[in-house]
């Protein structure tokens, strides 16, 4: 039995229901409101109670997370993200081990590393043996449950696998992805037509794939893995294919980037200015040779799946 926590996430959806379809055992965990095949384990902390919904399994791939927020509402954000990414992970690890669980695949984050790569001459894209420089509280709290997993292994024999993704897109994408679309669904004019960046996404359909890799795979254990397509992108090249596959054209105006810079930065909106207009390369080539791996899907076909959901859903 394998089990998959957050079954009503993004990716925790996804993985539920490629186990379900490759006819694998499998249950999920929710935190409240469960439904057929997922047991609700209330809020993920220091207190959860994992022991229920562990009966029987020999792998969690752990989904479930505080997930980095724009617009923070709480007054110490680091001990929100603390209590469920670290000591949420901490908890479910030990009970995991108790309980006879082999194999821990827990779903990090590249913003471990950072959130530059592959920018300037002497830049280098990350690889999971590149530094470790986490600038935000998200980033943060995901590093330590890294250690805290490790820590949990060395002194239970849990074998853990840890997966830092880059940006995740695929049917049901959200936040800027989506706004993206929207864009260009409508044919908005966008000042992004002179861009040169280079950035790592990663198609929720090769996330997937890697993740089922990881769940028997020997040489899997007590390894660290970065995740791409394996095609990086400007952020020009990326408005262009999500437009063809939209079937809407891309309106790309070649404004320079020092000009968007500065207008960003006027406009306090630096964070959005490195998303669109900043590089972040990873090198996958430990993944592929270890797991003789490689992305199942290409750029364009994840591309094309995405924009046909959205253009679904758009009109339902």
């Amino acid at each position: 039995m394998k089990l998959v926590t957050g079954v009503n996430g993004f990716i925790g959806a996804a993985v539920f229901a490629a186990l379900k379809k490759k006819q694998v055992a499998v249950r999920g965990t929710v935190r409240s409101f469960a439904t057929k095949g997922s047991i609700a384990v209330g809020d993920i902390g220091p207190d959860t109670d994992w022991l229920s919904a562990l009966n029987g399994v020999d792998t969690v791939i752990h989904t479930a997370a505080r997930v980095h927020i724009m617009s923070e509402t709480v007054d110490d954000p680091l001990a929100a993200f603390r209590k469920v990414n670290v000591e949420g992970a901490r908890r479910l690890a030990e009970q995991a081990a108790r309980h006879g669980v082999s194999r821990l695949i827990f779903i990090s984050s590249i913003k471990v590393n950072g959130e530059t790569a592959g920018e300037g001459d002497d830049s280098e894209p990350y690889t999971s043996s590149s530094d470790v420089c986490p600038v935000d509280t998200y980033a943060q709290s995901k590093w330590e449950a890294e250690q805290v997993l490790h820590e949990v292994a060395q002194r239970t024999g849990l074998e853990v696998v840890i997966i830092r993704p880059v940006l995740v897109y695929g049917p049901g994408v959200k936040a800027n992805f989506l706004s993206m679309m929207r864009w260009l669904d409508r044919g908005v004019p966008l000042p992004f037509g002179a861009i040169h960046n280079k950035r790592s996404l990663v198609a929720l359909d090769n996330l997937v794939d890697l993740i089922v890799t990881c769940i028997d795979h020997p040489a899997a254990i007590n390894q660290t893995f970065l995740v791409s397509d394996g095609e990086d992108l400007s952020t020009t090249e990326l408005l262009l294919r999500m437009g063809e596959a939209l079937g809407k054209p891309a309106r790309l105006l070649p404004v320079p980037e020092s000009l968007l810079k500065a207008g960003a930065m006027l406009l306090g909106k630096r964070d959005i200015a490195q998303r669109l207009l900043g590089s972040l390369q990873v090198d996958i080539s430990k993944t592929k040779k270890i797991l003789d791996w490689e992305p199942p899907v290409s750029v364009d076909e994840a591309l094309k799946k995405t924009a046909e959901d959205f253009l679904l859903r758009k009109s339902c």
